[in-house]
């Protein structure tokens, strides 16, 4: 059974830092595109980050870009967000998921998703 568990989520003022862990089981995750994308409330789930599978590529939304960094450690089946100079409008659930076949930035490319962290950053 494949799974996803993020963590690392909360409530930091606005320019702060976060950083999100997501640990994939049941798969090896050096096999798999791993991409970090977003929901805020009344709003439809988007784009953050994706890395590939071996941690060579990767690549942002522009609203993040600059600010944001994914990273990688295939060792522990672990992926990271570390997000700095967050803003109010950062505040979302954060998903994590796994895309066995490449890495994509299109949600409907990923086979497995987290069941999600709140980062909420106050103003």
């Amino acid at each position: 059974q494949v799974q996803l568990v993020e963590s690392g989520g909360g409530l930091v003022q606005a320019g702060g830092s976060l950083r999100l862990s997501c640990t994939l089981s049941g798969r090896t995750a050096s096999n798999c595109g791993m991409g970090w994308f977003r929901q805020a409330p009344g709003k439809e789930r988007d784009f953050v980050a994706v890395i590939s599978g071996s941690g060579a590529i990767t690549y942002y939304a522009d609203s993040v870009k600059g600010r944001f960094s994914i990273s990688r450690d295939n060792a522990k089946n672990t992926v990271y967000l570390q997000m700095n100079s967050l803003k109010p409008e950062d505040t979302a659930v954060y998903y994590c998921a796994a895309d066995s076949n490449s890495w994509s930035t299109k949600i409907s490319a990923y086979d497995y998703w987290g069941q999600g962290t709140q980062v909420t950053v106050s103003s």
